[in-house]
């Protein structure tokens, strides 16, 4: 990750990884029609998940890590309600992130580092999740994982598959559901592809498409002709579990008939899992169906229980995804982008390659640094990868010692003319144009209306861009004028009077914004979402801020004072809003949206609950759980959790041998309970 991003690009980015990763959620788990492949939907979670974790702040409410799957309204198929939901697994890519994953669990369960902790590994089969519930030993329904609370109602389907029993024999729990993949053998996939071919249908682009498409049919006899296979690797809701560790249940899942891998195994520590991963890894050319890494998981389903969940994966499981690939190629030449913030932003255009089954022409050079470090130009010979960024990086220059003129970068923006430079302290180079920038103007514009902002169903990038080249928008307030120009949109090509009427509708109800998501709306640097939350949250009316930030910016030591206190506000903010308000342009930018609009007072709405709300800080040593277990108990019941005593702090929660925080705490006046008393609220409260 770029260690010199700032918040507002961090926003920016994580606003389009979110755009971008629901759109591939859609295509993969909904319409089983992906336009990039396993690694490279891979690069954009992880890149979302390094700029959430550099900026906790700024985790959106559409966050992908929030998401499981994909709603499925579209689908022909009856809808289901799972009623254990079917979560995902947090991912990692090398044996650091692995150890580190296993620290963790026993940090989290305040193990030793010599007590006994085993997992199982098995491998991560590419295929199409689906739960089973049988019914005293009946099977009585299968559901796909959709968005992992709601599912497909795949019941006369799976009826098809000769690996999922209709009936399962023994001792038996009234309910149990048992989960695992459809999947499609490699050889049964080039089968049915050269079948497809030959009748003149539709080829599908790899197996676990085909399993997806096979599965999820209206007509369940589509399904009866197509290969399918299922194996087993969990469960969900259950009256009972038979076992108390995952490879007692696995054992008792494979003895009522469920396939389950062949390649899992019990081990005793980190060693084991990395060893497990390197013998899968080297079996996998030679398996007879497609795996994309291998999934390690607690064995004790105590710990399991323990443990819990985070947003959208289990604490106590991880996938070790396989390595990227890597190719060679000629990068051909470097293009500059403008950004909503004035960046320019360089990128790689490459004679294409395929990596990894997937045809690459771009790539990401991130900066003026960047392009020096490596050295290239256009002409040189290079090696990229798919991983760990938006697009596809870059690792080596194979021809850096050849003789070539080097790649000057421009010192003027190629938008508009106007001077690029780097801010003290900064490697960015960014168009100073502001405003009048065509590059910037559209892209703040569609940052105004965006999800995090005030979100205008109706005002898509290419609606912008076509208002914007007719001279309908050229600045945010703009928008609020549309309603004047019903007439003219409706004799554009391809505008109906509903969709006229619903964009109009769309833009007359945020005439009342949230003050909050005006603020981010408008694109201050270092102003993010979290930001103007928590600076709404203390000023109430976008006046007042507007006036605090004036004066702190021409010296009001008071003013400087009232926004540095803010917990969460720096000297980047201030700063930032200092020089935005110091600008004629934005003030009468400003002025132009306050005559448009009139957002009501910003109120932080408070919930019922002993804790909720409220921030809540651990110190001393906790006897019946860590302070990472502890934290999360916190967070559950909607308290925030924090590593500091201040004044806004409402609870300490003291273990013995607390110090200087307990002190602090009873300085300040704050509540002080110990551990039992904690626990009492927990139980409480859940």
């Amino acid at each position: 990750m770029t260690p010199d991003l700032t918040e507002a690009d961090a926003a920016n980015e994580l606003m389009r990884l979110a755009k971008q990763i629901a759109h591939h959620d859609r295509l993969y788990h909904a319409e089983d029609a992906p336009e990039i492949t396993d690694q490279e939907y891979d690069a954009l979670v992880r890149r979302n998940a390094e700029l959430e974790a550099a900026f906790p702040q700024l985790v959106r409410e559409d966050s992908p890590s929030r998401k499981i799957g994909h709603a499925i309204a579209s689908s022909p198929l009856s809808k289901v309600k799972h009623e254990v939901r079917m979560m995902s697994l947090d991912n990692a890519f090398s044996a650091q992130e692995v150890e580190d994953w296993v620290a963790r669990v026993r940090r989290f369960l305040s193990l030793a580092d010599d007590a006994p902790l085993a997992f199982t590994a098995e491998d991560k089969i590419d295929g199409l999740s689906c739960a089973l519930r049988y019914e005293k030993g009946v099977l009585v329904r299968a559901a796909t994982r959709g968005d992992g609370q709601v599912g497909e109602d795949v019941t006369p389907n799976v009826a098809f598959i000769p690996d999922i029993p209709q009936s399962i024999a023994g001792e038996v729990p009234d309910v149990f559901e048992v989960r695992g993949e459809v999947y499609m053998a490699k050889a049964d996939f080039l089968a049915l592809n050269a079948a497809q071919e030959e009748a003149g249908g539709k080829l599908f682009a790899n197996p676990r498409n085909a399993a997806a498409g096979s599965l999820r049919q209206k007509d369940a006899t589509v399904t009866a002709k197509r290969p399918l296979k299922f194996w087993a690797h969990g469960w969900g809701a259950a009256s009972a579990v038979p076992g108390a560790t995952q490879q007692q249940v696995v054992d008792v899942l494979r003895e009522w008939g469920f396939p389950v891998s062949a390649l899992f195994r019990r081990v005793e520590d980190t060693q084991g899992l990395l060893g497990s991963y390197e013998a899968i890894g080297e079996a996998r050319p030679e398996l007879p169906y497609e795996i994309d890494g291998v999934v390690y998981k607690v064995d004790r389903l105590d710990y399991q229980q323990r443990l819990g969940f985070v947003a959208k994966a289990p604490r106590w499981a991880l996938a070790h995804k396989f390595p990227a690939e890597r190719a060679e190629t000629t990068l051909e030449n470097i293009d500059i982008q403008v950004g909503r913030t004035g960046k320019l932003t360089p990128v790689g255009r490459l004679a294409p390659v395929l990596v990894g089954g997937v045809t690459v022409t771009n790539v990401t050079l991130h900066n003026r640094d960047e392009i020096e470090r490596l050295g290239v130009r256009p002409g040189d010979r290079v090696v990229v990868q798919r991983a760990g960024d938006v697009i596809p990086q870059l690792v080596d220059n194979l021809t850096r010692d050849e003789k070539r003129t080097p790649f000057k970068f421009p010192d003027r923006c190629p938008e508009c003319g106007s001077e690029a430079v780097a801010e003290e302290g900064e490697v960015d180079v960014r168009c100073t144009g502001g405003l009048i920038c065509p590059a910037q103007r559209t892209e703040r514009l569609k940052h105004f209306v965006s999800r995090g902002a005030l979100d205008i169903d109706g005002l898509g990038e290419k609606t912008i861009d076509q208002f914007f080249a007719l001279g309908w928008l050229e600045s945010p307030a703009d928008i609020f004028r549309l309603k004047d120009r019903r007439a003219d949109i409706l004799a554009l090509d391809g505008w109906k009077e509903r969709s006229v009427d619903n964009l109009l509708a769309s833009v007359e109800a945020r005439r009342e914004p949230d003050a909050a998501r005006l603020l981010f709306g408008l694109g201050i640097r270092h102003v993010g979402s979290v930001t103007a939350r928590d600076l709404m949250k203390n000023f109430h009316e976008l006046p007042a801020l507007r006036s605090t930030a004036e004066k702190a910016h021409a010296g009001d030591e008071d003013a400087l004072v009232s926004l540095v206190s803010i917990d969460g506000i720096g000297s980047a903010v201030v700063e930032a809003l200092g020089d935005f308000f110091h600008e004629d342009h934005n003030k009468a930018v400003w002025d132009d949206i306050l005559s448009q609009v009139a957002p009501p007072r910003y109120v932080v709405e408070t919930r019922d609950s002993p804790v909720n709300g409220k921030t809540v800080v651990f110190t001393g040593k906790l006897e019946t759980m860590s302070r990472d277990e502890a934290k999360a108990q916190a967070e559950r019941l909607g308290a925030k959790a924090s590593g500091s005593v201040s004044a806004k702090t409402d609870l300490l929660v003291a273990g013995p041998g607390a110090g200087s925080k307990l002190k602090k705490a009873a300085d300040l006046g704050i509540e002080v309970i110990d551990e039992a008393a904690w626990a009492d609220i927990v139980k409480a409260a859940e």
